[in-house]
């Protein structure tokens, strides 16, 4: 088969490799459309080394076809549109065994700590797949583990019908977040970002969402002018690696500064940088801090939501380039930043 292979850090060949292996317990499945992640942006340069080793073919948000049905799996056939959840759990640790599985303690994912989804083929266990909708367009399958995040935090953080959000991180993550929560609440939702492009995306894709950058006000101030001065119920952290603005306290301090009394801040940002937080104005609040990772069984929730029409995956996908074009799409993303969402790599003939 073909596949984007990293041979070394920032350096992608697009090649002849071997047909994966199919096991009777695994599902061999067709890729149709891979998506590019933050983390792979990150993976490309040597950021995750040596959690990643090269050469290896990254790729953990796709969706394909089934090819071919190990002897011993039931349940698939060929020819059915599926999701592939890139996540692997040990099954052992303390956090496994109380089936709470996006917390364990040896978790891998495909296309991070082993092959993944940049290439024709991958052969995974049945129960990594999700069973899509026929007439769902392909380019939608590859986006459900990403949408998968964005359901998880706002089941951590138990979003509920007219709950007020404040969004900081209008990126990948921040606007899937976005999506998820616009299904659970008709309250009025904050972006917070200093790209304007992504802001827009927002504003222009969903109505009672407000835009606020921070480099020209202060999100904190906004959030309390628009809401009476009572803050918002939930404040997720979608940044990661915050860009330090003048005037303006970190995303972590600003989401708490953001919340009413007794409301929730929801951190999923994996920056690694230390970020400063004033605990008695947690305190005073009786605020929540809560911490989301990657997803935990979304993905047929959020199948459910795609075939339904309630999504809006056209505002995620800024561009579609044919997997060959691997060096490329990386390159660009690397250069025009500003300019992308979501680059989706083609893998169909």
């Amino acid at each position: 088969m073909k596949a984007a292979v990293l041979e070394s850090y920032n350096n992608f060949s697009w090649k002849e490799v071997p047909d994966p292996v199919l096991k009777p317990d695994e599902v061999l499945v067709r890729i149709q459309f891979a998506s590019i992640c933050g983390t792979d942006m990150h993976i490309f340069p040597g950021d995750f080394h040596p959690r990643t080793p090269v050469p290896f073919i990254p790729g953990h948000e796709m969706g394909g076809v089934v090819a071919e049905v190990g002897r011993e799996v039931i349940g698939f056939d060929r020819g059915d549109k599926v999701a592939v959840d890139p996540i692997i759990w040990c099954g052992k640790c303390p956090a496994c065994l109380r089936k709470h599985y996006p917390a364990c303690t040896g978790l891998k994912l495909l296309g991070v700590d082993m092959d993944g989804g940049f290439a024709e083929y991958v052969a995974v266990k049945p129960h990594m797949l999700f069973k899509a909708a026929p007439d769902l367009p392909d380019e939608h399958v590859a986006l459900a583990e990403i949408y998968g995040i964005g359901f998880h935090a706002n089941n951590r953080a138990k979003t509920q019908q007219d709950d007020t959000i404040a969004i900081w991180g209008a990126g990948r993550v921040g606007q899937v977040i976005l999506q998820a929560a616009r299904i659970r609440t008709r309250g009025t939702i904050f972006m917070v970002d200093p790209i304007e492009s992504w802001l827009q995306i927002a504003a222009e894709n969903y109505e009672d969402v407000i835009t606020v950058n921070p480099k020209k006000e202060n999100p904190v101030d906004a959030i309390k002018r628009h809401t009476g001065g009572k803050g918002v119920d939930i404040a997720f952290e979608a940044v990661g690696h915050a860009e330090e603005i003048t005037g303006v306290h970190t995303p972590v301090r600003s989401c708490i500064q953001s919340i009413r009394g007794g409301g929730k801040v929801c951190v999923l940002g994996l920056g690694d940088e230390p970020s400063p937080v004033v605990f008695k104005e947690l305190i005073w609040k009786e605020g929540q801090l809560i911490t989301s990772r990657v997803s935990d069984g979304e993905f047929t929730e959020v199948i459910e939501h795609l075939n339904a029409g309630r999504l809006k995956p056209h505002a995620l996908i800024s561009k579609v380039m044919h997997g060959s074009e691997i060096q490329k799409a990386f390159e660009t993303i690397q250069q025009e930043k500003e300019k992308y969402l979501k680059v989706l790599l083609d893998f169909r003939d």
